[in-house]
């Protein structure tokens, strides 16, 4: 495999990368009470010492109450901030670029999902989503709280600027805002939770604008060069059928306000990178926002992976697609960056290795990975 072309350089705004290959954001809860520690900050530094171009963090939560779902997954503000100061340090060390996931579950907080959302406690006014409604495809969408007001979305708005301004005075090389899956921004995105008649619901577009507010109060909190990667999706964790949009004519509905508002980066989460967004072309979701936007976007779904493990450990049937169908892809120009998670997750040189060609000496995914920040 040629694979020559992945270590080209590439400049979006104030960011410039050694090649085109990033680790994804993964969750992986070792930061006790919210912070994260000196093995935080060796975990990420071994990747960038691995030869990673970029680095997005695990998602990690803004400063609103309502944000947070899970107390080890680390905090974007307060005392975690000094963690993430060592954090940088540590990546940039080693000749790393690293950018953090600014994250707010929404209704999306201690619950459980069986068929639909189901809240598993007390919903409380600090659970927030804009219709306080979740639902999924063939249901009735399910009241747990109250819809938003005003004053809740302005403090939602506030949080994700301050962690953005964070993010920026830590050093951190740029910010992405976690989008997709279900979460807060998707749960304004899609009509089965946004049922709200204000200029926060209504049409894709106007539904669009929560976003919107975030990413231009973002702008301002940092500067006119300082990228700005947002990650959207399809798929939401408690539906994995479920579609945001249904047609290219409707993606570049949904993407025009987005890019207006100061998107550099679309990170397009998919479960598969290889399956097609729409019927008619093999153009998967990456490949159809570069295309309508001209922004560069990232490629995101079992990248690296042995597919045919994670499809018997989700009880699936998948077909595995290589590396050489990335590749192919790749250099057609359909996405501009790939983004690789649980395969650097278990190998930190996965990178190096790819760029050596030594691929014999790539190291599977095995779930025991997960156990430890190795």
């Amino acid at each position: 495999m040629n694979t020559e072309f992945l270590f080209e350089e590439i400049v979006i705004g104030s960011l410039k990368l050694s090649n085109r290959i990033v680790m994804s954001p993964m969750t992986r809860a070792f930061s006790p009470g919210g912070v994260p520690g000196v093995d935080v900050a060796g975990y990420y530094g071994r990747r960038a010492e691995g030869g990673v171009g970029l680095i997005v963090t695990e998602g990690t939560w803004v400063p609103h109450p309502g944000a947070s779902n899970e107390e080890n997954v680390p905090d974007f503000h307060g005392p975690a901030l000094e963690g993430w100061s060592k954090v940088v340090k540590e990546v940039h060390a080693k000749g790393g670029k690293i950018i953090p996931q600014l994250w707010h579950a929404g209704l999306f907080t201690r619950s459980k999902i069986e068929g639909v959302y189901e809240s598993a406690g007390s919903v409380t006014d600090v659970q927030v989503g804009p219709s306080g409604m979740v639902g999924a495809i063939g249901t009735a969408p399910v009241k747990l709280t109250r819809e938003m007001t005003q004053a809740d979305i302005d403090a939602v708005i506030e949080a994700f600027a301050q962690a953005a301004r964070s993010a920026f005075d830590l050093g951190f090389d740029g910010v992405g805002f976690h989008g997709g899956h279900g979460y807060l921004f998707d749960q304004f995105f899609w009509d089965k939770t946004n049922l709200r008649q204000d200029r926060y619901g209504g049409d894709l577009v106007k539904r669009t604008c929560f976003a919107t507010e975030v990413l231009k109060e973002c702008r301002t909190r940092t500067s006119a060069d300082y990228p700005l990667m947002f990650r959207l999706s399809q798929w939401k964790l408690h539906d994995y059928g479920a579609t945001l949009v249904n047609s290219p004519q409707e993606l570049e509905q949904f993407l025009t306000p987005l890019v207006d508002a100061g998107v550099d980066i679309f990170d397009c989460s998919q479960r598969r990178f290889w399956e097609p967004a729409f019927e008619g072309s093999d153009l998967n979701l990456a490949g159809w926002v570069k295309k309508i936007t001209g922004k560069p976007t990232m490629t995101v779904g079992s990248v690296g992976l042995d597919v045919e493990l994670m499809a018997t450990l989700m009880g699936e049937t998948s077909q595995p697609a290589s590396l050489d169908k990335l590749l192919a892809m790749f250099e057609r120009g359909d996405f501009d960056l790939i983004g690789v998670g649980r395969a650097i997750l278990a190998d930190p040189s996965w990178v190096e290795k790819v760029r050596r060609g030594a691929h014999n000496e790539l190291q599977p995914f095995n779930p025991a990975a997960l156990a430890s920040l190795s």
